[in-house]
């Protein structure tokens, strides 16, 4: 007896020796944001750690990526926790695919997941029946969870053929419940997880000991936190605009290419975020159009209607510049999207008023800029004669008399190679 006490106590002392890890994610779950939270995974296995615990504030998700996290999440050799926080937030799409695989789901209070659509999108280019197979294969994944973490997977089929949305208090309260704890904050979380026994995918059993340990946090790198920053909806469409702005203002005002240059490189940023999200392309054109209408007010006397064209064109796009329903809850904030109109708009009036402007300055270059010089008389005027006028001799008439060798004359005209000139009266002198 004595013996296998001595023994429980020896696995006990060693499972709360193990690390816990911890991850914490704020934003859209991108290619990119489930790299980041697989590198974790790797880390945490590698560690042979109790547990990892994934704190997740989601900004909408691209389904495809849930999904296959999700089948990540469940294979894991280290239990993992999918936390969702903070109380109030709502997880989504991200959490309907996240939670029931994890091991153990958490919910801060008042938070949610599910979405009012299918969370099953159709993939282009199938059949019906497919279509049907891809569902049904889908629906038993979560019940294979469900059944091996005990919890309800009813609202599945509700989830993917219609939509679903539970709250905390909801998915808790069901018989059986959909997820395992509630928890206000980080330090309840580990204390309620103490004690508590996860089967793993192999059939080993863990039991964590969460008590008075700090979870060791895994940050992202350098390179992680770049693509996890232009993976964001937002950023995207604002590196977009600013790409424009600066071909725009290249075309208006060139800058040796220097303005040019700066739109090739935010360019390039919006594509590396463009590869992580699902764009419509048809949006992409339309904000191409939107610029090219804006910059064709430049040249076209339209009193600024394509400018408003564009602007509205440029609005529509960024409305529905990512496929809902492949990536539910990504969006471009609203108030950006009027905050870069209204920019814009500014930007092109200023343009058209410099356009304008310039056109009204006299000339000062080529043989127009010769008109209003002063000219002196080399060959006496009579009325026909020479002058000599920024550096070269002209052949020139007097429009007003005649003019001697030395004196100064006005040019007032060119017709061919022979200037008209006006002898300077006294009080003009």
């Amino acid at each position: 007896m004595g013996l296998i006490w001595l023994l429980c106590a020896t696995e006990v002392t060693a499972q709360s020796s193990r690390p816990i890890y911890l991850v914490e994610y704020d934003g859209v779950l991108s290619s990119y944001a489930a790299g980041y939270i697989r590198r974790a995974l790797r880390e945490a296995e590698a560690a042979n750690a109790q547990a990892l615990i994934v704190q997740l504030t989601p900004r909408g998700a691209v389904l495809q990526e849930a999904r296959t996290l999700a089948n990540d999440i469940a294979a894991a050799r280290v239990p993992v926790v999918i936390y969702i926080s903070p109380a109030g937030h709502d997880a989504g799409a991200a959490g309907s695919w996240l939670l029931p695989a994890a091991h153990i789901a958490a919910m801060a209070p008042d938070s949610r997941f599910g979405i009012a659509a299918p969370l099953f999108a159709p993939t282009m280019g199938l059949g019906e029946a497919t279509q049907d197979l891809l569902l049904a294969e889908q629906l038993q994944q979560f019940e294979a969870w469900g059944a091996a973490r005990n919890r309800n997977v009813e609202w599945a089929e509700i989830a993917l053929r219609s939509g679903f949305i539970a709250t905390a208090a909801q998915a808790i309260e069901a018989n059986p419940p959909l997820i395992d704890l509630v928890a206000r904050d980080r330090a309840e979380l580990l204390q309620r997880l103490e004690g508590r026994a996860v089967t793993l995918a192999d059939g080993s059993q863990i039991v964590l000991s969460t008590l008075g340990t700090r979870p060791s946090v895994i940050d992202v790198n350098l390179v992680e936190a770049a693509l996890l920053v232009l993976a964001n909806p937002t950023i995207v469409f604002i590196l977009l605009m600013m790409a424009g702005l600066a071909f725009y203002a290249e075309f208006l005002s060139p800058t040796v290419g220097i303005l040019a240059g700066l739109g090739v490189l935010l360019l390039v940023g919006a594509i590396i975020g463009m590869i992580a999200l699902p764009v419509q392309w048809l949006s992409v054109i339309g904000i191409l159009i939107a610029f090219g209408l804006v910059a064709a007010d430049l040249f076209v006397p339209s009193h600024g209607a394509l400018t408003v064209i564009g602007v509205g064109i440029m609005i529509a796009s960024a409305l529905t510049l990512f496929d809902a329903t492949q990536a539910p809850g990504v969006a471009v904030a609203l108030w950006v999207i009027m905050l870069v109109a209204v920019l814009i708009a500014i930007f092109a009036i200023t343009g058209v008023w410099l356009a304008l402007r310039s056109r009204k300055q006299p000339v000062t270059t080529g043989q127009e800029g010769l008109i209003g010089r002063l000219a002196e008389v080399r060959k006496r005027l009579d009325p026909e004669g020479m002058v000599f006028v920024e550096g070269a001799l002209w052949r020139a008439v007097c429009e007003n008399g005649t003019a001697e060798e030395g004196e100064f004359v006005r040019v007032t005209g060119i017709y061919g190679l022979r200037l008209t000139v006006r002898r300077i009266e006294p009080v003009e002198s």
